[in-house]
């Protein structure tokens, strides 16, 4: 019997719909996506795949989501007095809504 790849988790324990929605990233690019586009951008938990951000994001906002595109970002290099030091790696997911679906509010 074969199992979907969206059934297996490589990584981390099932986690809630508010642990893979950290934070919507409100940028001027961002807010242009949104308005143009139907497109939100959302730091999300480095461990969640797209359709569980996919869920997530139907679930906390009400709305049907149409895709998810991810990105995995590099921790930018960071200086403190006479010391180089390094963020933290994160992802980045880009929601885009459908056609018929209301916008999501962050104000």
């Amino acid at each position: 019997m074969a199992t979907s790849q969206s059934a297996v988790r490589t990584l981390g324990p099932k986690l809630e719909a508010h642990q893979i929605i950290l934070r919507p990233i409100v940028t001027e690019k961002g807010t242009h996506q949104s308005t143009r586009h139907n497109a939100y951008p959302f730091e999300v938990n480095p461990w969640a795949t797209k359709d569980e951000i996919k869920a997530a994001v139907e679930e906390l906002f009400g709305v049907r989501v149409l895709k998810v595109r991810t990105q995995n970002r590099q921790g930018k290099k960071r200086r403190f007095r006479f010391r180089i030091g390094r963020l933290a790696n994160w992802k980045k997911a880009i929601v885009t809504l459908h056609e018929e679906s209301s916008a999501i509010e962050f104000f």
